[in-house]
């Protein structure tokens, strides 16, 4: 299988410095990917050149002369952005020209262009944001982080039947367990909405376990956790936070005095296991589910490394034909309903 994945070249923080590297990475591990890099052509192909790259069979340019900026609202990039790279890319999986768009582009025009272009599936209402998240004994999946901060019962019911097709999907767990964030475990806790939602996941074929807290999420002991889009935000940049503060401490005890400096010498290996399981980078790329097509959202800083890992997100949802799949699991659960 050949995979083809459309990048927004032009999105993020440092546009095509850092996308470019991706994909030339992407391109040396996996002989079976082509990619087409969507924005400015001329800016591209230079860029290219420079690194020795624009022979490359398997890496093609898509024209696109406008940017979807950070700061703009997402009603502005869809009616006045018309060629922007973010459009174009996502275009190109709506015409079957790529399997999959990355982008790392303004998060809010990213969705309002993906549900205007792709749709929705059917008994989809709204789409949501997973992602990875690390934990003790596994990653967990969590959704929605952004998408939509007010959703009703019915809604984080679709989460929970879309979270739990793409871990079995990409994790090849064959029955996922599901949990619903909540302020406590015991079932008196929580707003009726949560409520409401436990009590349609409880009748389904769903592996619903009940509620958990903030700390289980990095507990690794559920596969998805779901929650509205306001809470699951939060808890991403908390996370983020932590990370950051993690590595900030460490570095300024280790470097603050000689005896620091040998104990960092000494437990380097161990720092560097420890990092690389809470690194932030490894789990870049959010899966934007209930779309009629793949999307696969980077964070807006990624480096390359960080948005090489979004590429390798996105050709793990088509290996997987993760859309039919959260489309026939909806369907059998509404039937068995």
């Amino acid at each position: 299988m050949t995979f083809c994945i459309a990048l927004d070249a032009m999105g993020g923080d440092h546009g095509p410095s850092e996308i470019i590297p991706a994909a030339l990475l992407s391109l040396e591990k996996h002989a079976d990917l082509e990619i087409i890099l969507v924005g400015d052509e001329d800016m591209l192909n230079q860029m290219l050149s420079e690194k020795g790259a624009d022979s490359n069979e398997r890496l093609h340019i898509q024209h696109a002369s406008e940017i979807v900026e950070m700061h703009e609202l997402p009603s502005q990039a869809l009616r006045y952005k018309k060629d922007s790279s973010m459009r174009v890319a996502i275009q190109l999986v709506k015409d079957e020209k790529a399997m999959a768009c990355v982008s790392a582009g303004n998060t809010g025009a990213l969705m309002a262009l993906a549900r205007y272009i792709l749709k929705m599936l059917p008994g989809i209402d709204r789409p949501a944001i997973c992602s990875m998240m690390p934990g003790l004994e596994r990653h967990t999946h969590v959704l929605d982080l952004g998408a939509n901060v007010d959703p009703s019962s019915e809604q984080l019911f679709q989460y929970a039947v879309m979270g739990s097709e793409l871990t079995s999907a990409v994790d090849n767990v064959k029955d996922p367990t599901v949990a619903l964030l909540n302020v406590g475990a015991e079932e008196i806790k929580g707003n009726d909405r949560v409520k409401q939602a436990a009590i349609l996941l409880s009748e389904s074929h769903l592996n619903y376990v009940g509620f958990v807290e903030g700390n289980d999420i990095y507990a690794g002991k559920v596969d998805v956790v779901v929650c509205d889009g306001f809470s699951g935000n939060i808890a991403l940049k908390a996370s983020e936070g932590v990370a950051t503060l993690f590595s900030a401490h460490a570095k300024k005890v280790f470097r603050g005095s000689t005896y620091g400096k040998l104990a960092a010498m000494i437990s380097r290996p161990v720092l560097k296991t420890i990092q690389e399981k809470i690194d932030p980078r490894r789990y870049n790329g959010a899966s934007l589910l209930g779309l009629k097509g793949i999307v696969v959202k980077s964070h807006g800083g990624a480096d390359s490394l960080s948005f090489a890992n979004a590429i390798e997100e996105a050709m793990k949802e088509v290996s997987k034909n993760v859309p039919e799949r959260i489309s026939e699991r909806l369907e059998e659960l509404l039937i068995e309903g």
